[in-house]
């Protein structure tokens, strides 16, 4: 299956840890399980026409939740924090969530 760059990155996360690691330049985003570093680089890079200079990647597994007798698990998730380059221009979407 082939990704494009708007399947690699699914939302952004919007947190008060992820608002604040943007004074950082750092932007969290949920991606494609699937996806790589590489991948997520070029797609931010491509989508949000900036400079990454660093991807890091963490994998979730999601949790076993009950209700009553029922039980079922909450789906598995990767998250990505890209930190872009000093002399590259912010990512606009974020800018007005600053609280």
């Amino acid at each position: 299956m082939k990704l494009t760059n708007y399947d690699i990155i699914l939302r952004p996360v919007i947190t008060e840890k992820s608002m604040n690691q943007m004074a950082d330049r750092q932007y969290t985003f949920l991606v494609h399980p699937n996806a790589n570093k590489s991948m997520i680089k070029k797609a931010v890079e491509e989508i949000f026409g900036v400079n990454v200079e660093d991807v890091k990647t963490l994998n979730y597994e999601g949790k076993v939740k009950r209700v009553g007798v029922h039980v079922g698990r909450r789906a598995d998730y990767k998250k990505a924090i890209v930190k872009l380059t000093a002399n590259s221009k912010s990512i606009e979407f974020f800018e007005g969530f600053n609280a």
